[in-house]
């Protein structure tokens, strides 16, 4: 492919997408028009499964990158791999994260680490990498937040931290990419709930939906629909928008 084929199209990068709200974001933007690069780490069966669907939709219109976010120079490496593959870059969406519960008096500060470094970190450095190639599009960046950054769930102090973290990280790089990048996020309540061994037990998810006005969970299409809304809109940056069912107003 020449590089005037390339840059044809705008191109979207999505961490963690191979699934779950990954995969619905994936799949409302590549609709969109994006040329869709999924990122994923283990999850590689479901990327291809995902890109292989939608390149039947569209040829050539998605692709997957296979990286650890779990590493110093991965921004570097993860840009350099979708700019090398596709000519140019206009969205990045953040939203590769770890969930892990994190018994204060069992604290292990390698568990602490290991989920700063992919739920901040990470988001950080492949902003910092991303931005002068989002700059020449006038892209945008959108992270994907929690509500339990201004909540805080029990068990799960680690884990909050990292999501305030996040948030504030939003809010400093709308500041400091303007004008040229817009900085956002979105703080899903209860969408799907976890699959593994963190995963909440009965208990937690009827106290979590008891205390939800719509008194339910939501879909990932929800968070996908509402990344769209936010890449469309020009005039927002620095900006959380919560899609949680109400309960951040509880």
């Amino acid at each position: 492919m020449n590089q005037n084929n390339k840059q044809a199209i705008p191109v979207a990068l999505v961490t963690g997408s191979a699934r779950r709200i990954g995969a619905a974001i994936v799949q409302i933007l590549h609709k969109s028009g994006y040329k869709v690069v999924i990122h994923c780490h283990h999850s590689h069966t479901q990327a291809d499964k995902l890109a292989q669907l939608l390149n039947d939709l569209r040829a050539d219109s998605a692709l997957v990158i296979r990286q650890d976010l779990n590493q110093p120079d991965v921004g570097e490496r993860l840009i350099h791999d979708v700019i090398n593959r596709t000519g140019r870059l206009d969205l990045l969406v953040n939203n590769a994260s770890l969930f892990r519960r994190t018994e204060l008096h069992q604290w292990d500060a390698r568990d602490h680490q290991e989920l700063f470094a992919v739920n901040v970190l990470a988001p950080l450095a492949l902003s910092m990498a991303a931005f002068p190639f989002l700059s020449q599009q006038r892209g945008c960046i959108v992270n994907i937040t929690d509500i339990h950054a201004v909540k805080p769930l029990k068990g799960y102090a680690s884990y909050c931290q990292t999501k305030a973290a996040l948030a504030m990280q939003t809010r400093a790089l709308a500041r400091e990419l303007a004008p040229t990048v817009r900085v956002n996020a979105v703080a899903p309540g209860a969408i799907l709930w976890p699959e593994h061994e963190n995963a909440l037990n009965q208990d937690i998810r009827e106290h979590i939906i008891a205390g939800t006005p719509l008194k339910s969970h939501g879909q990932p299409d929800y968070i996908a629909q509402a990344v769209l809304a936010l890449i469309d809109n020009p005039f927002i940056t620095g900006q959380i928008l919560n899609v949680d069912g109400g309960r951040s107003v509880c």
